[in-house]
């Protein structure tokens, strides 16, 4: 009987970081900018700051469940452990793909709709080529899809740099304007500021994708936790630099009317067309879509290897080390979903969907320590972690709902 053929451990941790910096700092944040500063107005760092906590308990969570159960699947794997159902594990792991496919197909629109800011093509044959390119690097190898989406990353955060650096100079000016950026105690400040943190906590989503690559890292009870972490950390500098510029540099009124508002603050300040900011929007969106499509690939693997799909969709091709079927599976769909598919209203259910798969997964990890508190050999944290975390994505999933009602 020949030996089964597994994924390739080659992910390192900084490679593991970038991948997580990919998948979190994502296109949405050239144009979230302008919103939260129309809803949160000068305090609108006080609501990332505020998101940043807020996502840090759900992140906490995965840190700990990616160490305890270092498997693909991610979170359809620890609501199997924390509620013991495969029916639900089986749902969960393909909401979370769902979530992906959507959100890919979304992206790539979002890319075809740039291009044709700097080439004349045809809509449904630029997205047939640029998803059949994207499944033709997921499929090629992880530690090359990493390593594209890694280069990618590292353009993507130069470009939110380069808009910082440009406008060095109104971070000098921090020290006499810091009083316009501290929110008073009254109601009507810290309502636009809970408002601009709901909004400011979907750029900080992302880690949760981190997890599914988990049977590709080396080290993986170490790095893959301490690579969660980082990243968010990393993301919440970057962001918060980010935000006090924007502020500082333009009136949240310019920022909300700003359909680039990033954009917007290089050409205030450089006096030029903010060419480099745009091209490289539209490598951020191209890279998001291809993280999206890996993870949905190894959520398929990781159900499969468990026997909750079909057998065929955990089959490693031989030389590239990659689930070749599950891959393909994930690409058609997205194909198909980014030809036909009206959008506007799928994104709404996907972050339903991500939220309450958050709730899950919290609550899981509570169920968890309460059977086994103190694992050894991995990191563990406080059991209100979780249990905050839980509560937290209820509340966001209500306020969702609520919202569309």
């Amino acid at each position: 009987m020949p030996e089964q053929v597994t994924l390739n451990r080659s992910i390192s941790l900084p490679m593991m970081v970038l991948y997580g910096l990919g998948t979190t700092i994502g296109a949405g944040i050239y144009a979230l900018v302008g919103e939260i500063a129309n809803i949160a107005g000068y305090f609108a760092p006080v609501s990332f700051l505020i998101a940043s906590i807020l996502a840090g308990f759900t992140a906490v969570s995965f840190a700990e469940l990616s160490a305890r159960f270092p498997r693909a699947a991610g979170a359809a794997l620890y609501v199997k452990h924390g509620f013991n159902s495969d029916r639900l594990s089986t749902l969960v792991g393909i909401l979370v793909v769902l979530a992906g496919l959507v959100s890919a197909a979304a992206l790539v629109n979002g890319f075809v709709g740039y291009l044709h800011q700097f080439l004349d093509i045809d809509r449904v044959y630029a997205i047939i080529i640029i998803v059949l390119i994207l499944g033709s690097i997921a499929a090629w190898g992880i530690a090359e899809s990493v390593i594209i989406a890694s280069i990618i990353t590292v353009v993507e955060i130069g470009g939110l740099l380069l808009v910082v650096f440009v406008s060095g100079d109104v971070l000098w000016t921090l020290p006499e304007r810091w009083e316009e950026l501290i929110p008073p105690a009254n109601i009507a400040s810290w309502s636009g500021i809970y408002l601009g943190a709901i909004l400011s906590f979907y750029a900080f989503i992302g880690f949760e994708d981190m997890v599914d690559v988990a049977e590709e890292v080396k080290n993986v009870k170490r790095n893959l936790p301490l690579a969660i972490l980082l990243t968010l950390g990393i993301t919440t500098f970057i962001y918060m630099l980010l935000i006090i510029t924007a502020v500082l540099s333009l009136s949240p009124a310019e920022l909300a009317n700003s359909e680039a508002p990033l954009a917007e603050i290089y050409q205030s300040h450089t006096g030029q067309k903010a060419i480099v900011i745009s091209i490289i929007g539209i490598f951020a969106i191209i890279n998001g879509a291809l993280i999206q499509m890996i993870m949905a690939s190894r959520v398929l693997y990781g159900l499969s290897s468990r026997g909750l799909l079909p057998r065929s969709l955990s089959s490693v091709h031989q030389q590239t080390r990659t689930p070749l079927i599950a891959t393909a599976v994930v690409t058609f769909v997205i194909l198909v979903v980014a030809l036909t598919g009206r959008l506007t209203s799928l994104a709404e259910l996907t972050s339903i969907i991500m939220l309450s798969i958050f709730s899950m997964v919290n609550f899981s990890l509570w169920r968890v320590k309460q059977h086994n508190p103190k694992p050894t050999g991995i990191k563990t944290y406080p059991i209100w972690i979780p249990v905050t975390g839980f509560f937290i994505s209820c509340a966001f999933v209500l306020s969702k709902l609520v919202s569309l009602l």
